[in-house]
């Protein structure tokens, strides 16, 4: 997993890696959290296009930050979601409240709509 800035959109962008499942979440939720806090980023962009695999543990996490980002003013946008997790985003709904992007060049700019 990685976290960065990207300042210009006041945005941070989560790489997850591998599983997001239960015993990944709560360091994710807490890095994720953290650099919101420290950076005054208000959106949240995730890329999925390395994870393989997601269970209710990955919802909880997106529907946390989701929450965070919408009480600030911002969005959560998700991108590189494989077929598979899309399915899993499908049957949760939790596509119905984040927007997904294709790539990341289309994230970025869903972030001006």
């Amino acid at each position: 997993m990685e976290v960065r800035l990207l300042g210009e959109k006041r945005a941070i962008l989560v790489k997850v890696t591998g599983e997001l499942d239960h015993h990944s979440a709560a360091a994710i939720k807490e890095e994720a959290d953290n650099k919101m806090r420290s950076s005054n980023a208000i959106n949240i962009i995730f890329d999925f296009s390395e994870m393989t695999f997601m269970d209710s543990s990955g919802i909880g996490v997106i529907m946390g930050r989701y929450k965070k980002a919408r009480s600030l003013g911002g969005r959560v946008i998700a991108y590189g979601v494989s077929p598979q997790n899309l399915r899993i985003m499908e049957m949760s709904g939790i596509d119905k409240i984040i927007k997904l992007a294709p790539a990341y060049d289309r994230a970025v700019r869903l972030l001006d709509k």
